[in-house]
């Protein structure tokens, strides 16, 4: 379990229940007054030193894992975020390994997207394992009583899950986790620059970190402008 999970777990009752009444359409957003400037340190933390996308794309990066209860919990917003991204904008999953526990959980994830079924299966996994306590423990588990409804023999599952190319992934995955500092899931990444989780003390919940990943998102976008007009 992460290091703040009790914090996360009073936000679920409070913060982010609250949040989640105050979002509000494009339209409106359009017509609200001018958001005021987010504050490093208070509002998100400025990972230093940065480890910026390759590329001119901006990519939001969610840190999470199947087994942490409070990203599965953390699924509407990640769909809202996804939703509200400005086009050209990528969304992006990295599974954290914290502890032996999880390990099976992020193989699981970068084979089933080696496999092409993360779009299917990313929130049926969170319902099997936190709505529905399918004991989904171990690879074999994963392989045998879960992605094997979704038409993938297990044997093949299993036989990727323990490729180089898999372990490659694993690898590099939690390189990034290291080098991101993210130490709680869910946690938001904006182009390797900047980190974005709940925090109580500071009122931020689920639907503030949301808010705050788009804000970040179009600061980003807006300094990009200079170098995109002389191309």
């Amino acid at each position: 379990m992460p290091k703040h999970a009790p914090l996360l777990l009073v936000l679920l009752a409070g913060l982010a229940l609250v949040g989640g009444c105050q979002a509000q359409g494009n339209a409106d957003a359009a017509k609200a007054p001018a958001k005021p400037a987010l504050v490093a340190g208070q509002d998100y933390l400025a990972i230093n030193p940065a480890h910026p996308t390759p590329g001119d794309q901006v990519v939001v990066t969610e840190v999470f894992s199947y087994a942490c209860p409070h990203c599965a919990d953390f699924q509407p917003y990640a769909n809202e975020l996804k939703n509200k991204l400005p086009k050209g904008v990528k969304f992006d999953l990295v599974p954290a390994v914290f502890n032996a526990m999880w390990e099976p959980f992020a193989r699981a994830f970068y084979t089933a997207q080696s496999m092409g079924l993360v779009d299917k299966t990313h929130q049926a996994l969170f319902d099997a394992i936190h709505r529905d306590h399918q004991p989904l423990r171990t690879i074999q588990d994963l392989a045998n009583l879960f992605y094997a409804n979704y038409g993938v023999n297990p044997g093949e599952f299993l036989s990727t899950a323990t490729s180089f190319v898999i372990e490659g992934e694993l690898a590099a995955g939690t390189q990034k986790v290291r080098d991101w500092q993210v130490d709680a899931t869910p946690t938001l990444i904006i182009d390797g620059k900047y980190r974005v989780t709940a925090n109580p003390d500071r009122g931020i919940g689920f639907q503030q970190m949301v808010q705050i990943a788009l804000q970040l998102v179009d600061q980003e976008l807006a300094a990009r402008q200079p170098a995109n007009k002389h191309k």
